[in-house]
C-alpha cells in the first residue's frame, strides 16, 4: 500500500493573474472532454487496467467494470503485487455497489476490515479517476482560481478544488490543483492529496493522456510523480503509471454480472 507522510509541497512559480471564474473554466473543460450526458448514456464500461511501478516489475492488473447509474465499481485482479493482497496467491475480486463493498480471494469471501476497507477505497477511487473531469462541479466542491502558469511552454489556468465536509460527510477530503490547458481546455496535469494514505496536501503530480471515443476524450494514461519527503522535489521519472486499454461501453451489466 502506498503510504507517504509529512510531505513538503514546493509550489511552482509564475502565477500571473487572479481574476478568472473557475466554474466557467471547468465548464469549458467539460465541454472539451465531452458531455456527461453522452457518457452516462453509454450506461457502463469495461477495460483492462494496468497499475505499475515502472522499472520494478511489479504491478496490479485488473479487469474493471463500472455502471454509471449508482456509481457501481467492480474489478477482478489476475495479478496483484502492489496495493491488492500483495504476495498472496489467488484471484481477487472487489465489488462496490454504491453503498458498500465485498471482496473475495481465490473464491473465498474476505470479511476482515482491512480487505473490505481497501475494496471500498480502490473501487471508489478508480471509478472517480475515470469520470473525474465530469465531477469537478458536483455539490460540495469549492473552487479557487490560482492564476495562470506556463509549464514546458504550455500555458495553463490553475484552479484549486476542495470539498465541504458538511456535504461530503467526511472529516478529511481530497484536494486538487488542476492545470487546464488554455488551448485545448484539457486537464493535462494536476496535483492531488491522498488523505487516506497520510498525504494531506495536493503534492503528488499526475500527468494525463487522453483517448477519444465517440466524441468523448477519456483519460487512459496517467503518470504519477511523488515528491521527496524531505525536499518536496518531484521524482524525475514517473513513480506510478496507470494505463486503461480495450475500453468497451454499453455492455448491459447487471448486478449478476458484477457479483463475486
Amino acid at each position: 500500500m502506498l503510504i507517504m507522510v509529512g510531505l513538503i509541497f514546493i509550489g511552482p512559480a509564475g502565477i500571473a493573474r487572479q481574476s478568472e471564474d473557475p466554474a466557467k473554466l471547468i465548464a469549458e473543460m467539460e465541454q472539451a472532454v465531452g458531455n456527461w450526458d453522452d457518457l452516462y448514456a453509454l450506461n457502463d464500461v469495461q477495460f483492462d487496467y494496468n497499475y505499475e511501478y515502472p522499472g520494478q516489475g511489479t504491478k496490479d492488473l485488473s479487469v474493471e467494470k463500472y455502471v454509471f447509474e449508482g456509481e457501481k465499481s467492480w474489478a477482478k485482479y489476475a495479478v496483484h503485487q502492489i496495493n491488492v493482497a500483495p504476495n498472496t496467491p489467488g484471484e481477487v475480486i472487489q465489488y462496490y455497489d454504491g453503498t458498500g463493498a465485498k471482496v473475495s480471494q481465490a473464491g473465498k469471501e474476505l470479511t476482515d476490515e482491512a480487505s473490505v476497507g481497501l475494496a471500498v477505497f480502490l473501487r471508489k477511487a478508480n471509478y472517480f479517476w475515470f469520470v473525474m473531469n465530469f465531477k469537478l462541479r458536483d455539490p460540495g466542491t469549492v473552487h479557487k482560481y490560482l492564476g495562470d502558469e506556463s509549464v514546458d511552454d504550455v500555458k495553463y489556468d490553475k484552479i484549486s478544488i476542495g470539498y465541504e465536509s458538511a456535504v461530503t460527510g467526511k472529516p478529511e477530503n481530497d484536494a486538487y490543483i488542476i492545470f487546464i490547458n488554455k488551448e485545448t481546455k484539457l486537464i493535462d496535469r494536476f496535483f492531488f492529496s491522498l488523505p487516506a494514505m497520510g498525504v494531506k496536501q495536493p503534492v503528488i503530480l499526475m500527468e494525463v493522456d487522453y483517448t477519444e471515443y465517440e466524441g468523448l476524450k477519456l483519460p487512459t494514461t496517467r503518470r504519477a510523480y511523488m515528491p521527496d519527503p524531505k525536499t518536496g522535489k518531484l521524482s524525475a521519472s514517473p513513480s506510478i503509471v496507470q494505463t486503461s486499454t480495450n475500453l468497451k461501453f454499453n455492455n448491459g451489466f447487471t448486478d449478476e454480472d458484477m457479483k463475486m
